[in-house]
């Protein structure tokens, strides 16, 4: 019986019969050099372009592999938007699509290099987080708003699902704000009729705590840990091995306050403002989300400007601020005081085994509150600092993984 060759065997055979021939085998020792060179590199990384869209603008980036071509926010002004003023959103599309597929071609990006599309998660039914392949059925949800209502991150999702179609390329969203994972005990808001619901900064949260958890050599579904994203809204969330149990709504009327966003409200106090006939719904509504925390407190909901007038006494030119400076450094530790509260509340979720607390979000730039938090909370774990929000880097990742292994890839229905 003839035996099978070992192809170890068989290389060193090929490499003696070439130094046999002398000049005549140069080329092929230079082939066979070629050939181990070619199995021993690292395969090509994709082609990647993350859309992630905002009310008055959108933020940009392609990527061939891991070289940005271009990453740009572009600003809309009120000119800009005024055509479309009490219509739905979706009535921006050929705009926004018009200046995405400008930038491409500007760069000379070709339609068919691009391997996949992404785009931010909107308002769609309430999912686990990962990463989902855009279909029909999400882009009627985004379209109609029948969650949630209509805000301009549903047209990501469709963004990427129409220029996708174009490129032949599969269409991705990750981990959008209605990412739900709260454990059974956490939905309990004391009113059956009123639940507690998760809607946070899911895609900068789940992005900062698997980079930490990777740094430290583990998986993020290995590690406990809180992340607390600071910005115009505060979330904080409890994620144990990979899932977010509990979490503050940072959307509205939970957790700390923001620099524009009320946060946790006396409840009694709330309702007579309700019933007092001084206030319309829409008032209400603005002192929660657009009008409340730092805002109400001081006159402006721009952190940095409000630090600059403790530090030094002096407004900025048309500065909207409107109290001394006492009172502006008092309400700026008030919310620094919730924030850590909300940390410490969420180590009680996570049982006191918590292996790291990250900071992340805009209000993480400042020198100021990054170290008063870390002076109320570090004693519970590390504590790490990741300033801004880190979502498009979150987004091209999410379909770099997506594309090397589609099996992660969830069916939205």
């Amino acid at each position: 019986m003839k035996l099978p060759v070992d192809p170890a065997d068989l290389l060193v055979k090929i490499k003696k019969k070439a130094r046999a021939l002398g000049p005549a085998g140069a080329r092929a020792r230079k082939m066979l050099k070629y050939k181990k060179q070619k199995c021993t590199e690292k395969p090509m990384q994709p082609n990647i372009l993350v859309i992630n869209p905002g009310s008055t603008s959108d933020d940009i980036g392609y990527y061939r592999g891991q070289t940005p071509v271009f990453e740009v926010t572009v600003r809309y002004s009120q000119t800009d938007l005024e055509p479309y003023d009490g219509k739905n959103v979706t009535e921006q599309l050929p705009l926004r699509k018009k200046i995405i597929l400008d930038y491409l071609i500007d760069h000379q990006v070709p339609l068919k290099e691009i391997n996949a599309v992404i785009g931010r998660g909107g308002f769609i039914r309430s999912v686990e987080g990962g990463v989902y392949g855009v279909n029909d059925q999400m882009v009627s949800d985004l379209e109609t708003g029948r969650y949630g209502g209509i805000h301009a991150c549903n047209l990501g999702g469709i963004l990427a699902r129409e220029i996708a179609q174009y490129a032949k390329c599969p269409s991705f969203i990750a981990n959008p704000v209605v990412i739900d994972e709260l454990q059974p005990l956490a939905r309990y808001s004391g009113m059956p009729e009123n639940p507690r619901i998760s809607i946070f900064h899911a895609l900068s949260q789940k992005r900062v705590a698997r980079l930490i958890a990777e740094k430290q050599g583990q998986k993020y579904e290995q590690v406990n840990c809180i992340v607390c994203h600071g910005g115009g809204g505060i979330s904080v969330g409890a994620h144990c091995k990979g899932k977010v149990i509990d979490v503050s709504n940072g959307y509205e009327g939970e957790g700390p306050m923001t620099p524009q966003r009320s946060g946790t409200v006396p409840c009694a106090g709330l309702v007579s403002m309700c019933f007092s006939g001084k206030y319309t719904q829409k008032d209400i509504r603005l002192k929660m989300r657009g009008k409340g925390g730092l805002a109400a407190y001081t006159g402006t909901y721009d952190a940095k400007e409000l630090e600059e007038f403790i530090q030094t006494g002096k407004k900025r030119p048309g500065s909207l601020i409107r109290c001394t400076r006492q009172q502006a450094k008092e309400a700026l530790d008030a919310m620094i005081y919730q924030m850590a509260k909300e940390i410490g509340a969420m180590a009680v979720v996570l049982k006191g085994k918590v292996d790291f607390i990250a900071l992340t979000g805009g209000l993480m730039f400042s020198k100021y509150i990054p170290p008063q938090i870390a002076g109320q909370v570090g004693w519970i774990a590390p504590i790490y600092v990741f300033p801004g929000s880190e979502e498009k880097d979150a987004l091209r990742d999410a379909a770099r993984r997506a594309l090397e292994n589609p099996s992660i890839v969830k069916h939205y229905s």
